[in-house]
């Protein structure tokens, strides 16, 4: 009995997510990029300025942890070296150690054509570091993607530690570091609303511009000497925008 009512609420529960899904559009954001054409790592190659000699890869995060890994075959299949590097080690895992010292972990001079990351960067505690140590293992004329949540339950606690945008990530990786952006955008649109567990004022209401992820895909065009998170201005981050400026309304208003 328990069994059929389980299957009877799930049932229930997709018929109406089904009626709401007529609506979904106006849960979107316009000025939110959406990315559709996101790269599947083993395509990223075509991304990488052309050098002799078979490339080299390194993946961030590379445990099996949701199912089997195939990045090996399918790299090696694209004439590319892989190297999967892990804070524990497991299977499709060849390098152990924290992120936040990667480099230390290669011998020096050591260089990667690509390094990426999927469903990784949210469990760093201090990812502006990460970034620096890509820096320092990526060949100029490389590239990193790192593919991460935006919008997601929390998971993995306690190192569940932020959550980025498109924009978070763009400036994670900088013109100053040596970065130029190809592609960035979020994906995965998410409907929401707050619950009836809410403050009262904001129970049952719809939340707008919710996505599952957020993608950066960068190449590295220069090294950038002497590269400190404390030197660089905000002007140099943000890429020539600014925060929102108040409406009118509420600059003319009458004190």
């Amino acid at each position: 009995m328990k069994k059929l009512l389980r299957r009877f609420r799930h049932s229930a529960f997709r018929a109406l997510a089904w009626l709401e899904s007529r609506y979904d559009r106006a849960y979107l954001v316009a000025d939110v990029p959406l990315h559709h054409a996101r790269p599947e790592p083993w395509n990223l190659p075509n991304y990488v300025q052309p050098r002799d000699g078979r490339l080299r890869v390194l993946e961030i995060g590379s445990r099996e942890v949701t199912g089997p890994s195939k990045a090996r075959e399918l790299f090696a299949a694209a004439n590319a070296d892989y190297v999967g590097f892990d804070y524990y080690p497991g299977r499709n895992v060849d390098v152990v150690g924290d992120v936040h010292s990667l480099a230390s972990h290669f011998a020096e001079g050591d260089k990667f054509d690509i390094i990426y990351s999927i469903a990784s960067f949210e469990h760093f505690a201090m990812p502006w570091i990460v970034a620096l140590e890509i820096a320092k293992l990526l060949r100029v004329g490389g590239v990193v993607y790192v593919k991460t949540h935006f919008s997601f339950g929390t998971h993995e606690r306690p190192w569940n530690f932020f959550q980025f945008s498109d924009m978070g990530l763009r400036v994670l990786f900088p013109r100053t570091l040596g970065f130029e952006c190809l592609e960035s955008g979020m994906s995965n649109p998410i409907v929401g609303r707050f619950s009836s567990l809410a403050d009262r004022s904001l129970r049952f209401q719809p939340v707008i511009g919710l996505y599952c992820g957020s993608e950066y895909l960068g190449r590295k065009v220069e090294d950038a000497r002497a590269f400190n998170w404390s030197s660089v201005s905000v002007e140099e981050v943000v890429m020539g925008t600014t925060y929102p400026a108040p409406a009118k309304t509420a600059l003319n208003a009458t004190p």
